[in-house]
């Protein structure tokens, strides 16, 4: 039987570890360098002799202390240092949470992520949080949104519901970028959110059967994805911020843990979502250190 003193012990010390590991989940991983997570694959429909190098960064969310400009300008460096062919951007530049020291400027994180270079370039595409944050976007129900412009001053092209055709070594691919799917918040009587993505209509675009690479800040668009479709990149979920033995309990998303983080293989089709670099809500990352994605196609 437990005595009173031992009992006292071993709330003590269970009381003791949970603060520790609240500490750490607020005060050290989300400040932890960004380290790289590397995915291989030769995914459908992608050309035999294509050797193809994507570097993505999703959810910067910058805000202070937490994603400042500087800490900015060094994930740029770190990017670079990967000698991507191409380097994608996920949407949610803005802060996603209110718990800050200070906020960041659109032109601010911009300045810092022009620093980014690629033999084929850099794109990018938005998130829900570029559109939440942007009061007069919202009233009008369309863009141009702060973050689009901010990135377009910047020379970084924004695409929403378009395409780019690139090329390497003789191959064509199409880089397609959604708009978000979650961009127009729910007015008075409503619940929903309206996206502004065209699935379809993007996909139109791509004319040839070249492969197509589709950009689409929140994975929930992936069931609806074509198989001429390679590989689908995502952010938006940050892994669920918490994550455990590969369980998020809590994930942004109808589906769950179905498209919570990581490769996920779907009737022959591939979608990887990114842990991201930032956080929404609250600002806690545990078992999810902040990441740069490393994709070789080929």
């Amino acid at each position: 039987m437990i005595t009173r003193r031992g009992f006292l012990r071993l709330a003590g010390g269970s009381f003791l570890s949970m603060v520790s590991l609240g500490a750490y989940a607020v005060g050290i991983e989300p400040m932890l360098p960004a380290h790289v997570k590397h995915y291989a694959l030769a995914p459908p429909h992608w050309p035999v002799g294509l050797k193809l190098r994507v570097v993505a960064l999703a959810d910067i969310h910058a805000c202070r202390p937490w994603m400042t400009p500087e800490r900015i300008a060094k994930l740029v460096e770190a990017a670079n240092a990967l000698q991507p062919d191409i380097i994608v951007l996920l949407g949610d530049y803005t802060a996603g949470t209110h718990l800050v020291t200070g906020w960041v400027r659109a032109a601010e994180w911009a300045e810092a992520l022009s620093g980014l270079k690629a033999p084929l370039g850099v794109l990018s595409i938005l998130g829900n949080h570029d559109w939440w944050t942007d009061h007069a976007a919202q009233r009008a129900g369309a863009g141009p949104t702060a973050s689009r412009k901010a990135l377009e001053h910047v020379s970084i092209p924004v695409l929403e519901n378009d395409v780019v055709r690139l090329e390497k070594d003789g191959h064509g691919f199409w880089i397609a970028g959604l708009a978000d799917q979650l961009a127009l918040l729910p007015g008075p009587g409503q619940s929903r959110f309206k996206g502004l993505d065209d699935l379809d209509g993007t996909l139109a675009k791509a004319g040839d059967g070249a492969p197509v690479i589709l950009l689409a800040h929140e994975p929930d668009i992936f069931p609806k994805v074509p198989w001429r479709v390679s590989l689908t990149l995502s952010g938006h979920t940050h892994g669920g911020q918490v994550r455990l033995f590969g369980y998020s309990p809590v994930v942004p998303s109808r589906f769950g843990n179905r498209f919570a983080y990581g490769h996920v293989v779907e009737n022959g089709r591939n979608l990887i979502v990114s842990g991201g670099l930032g956080f929404s809500i609250m600002p806690v990352r545990f078992g999810m250190p902040p990441e740069i994605l490393q994709i070789d196609l080929g």
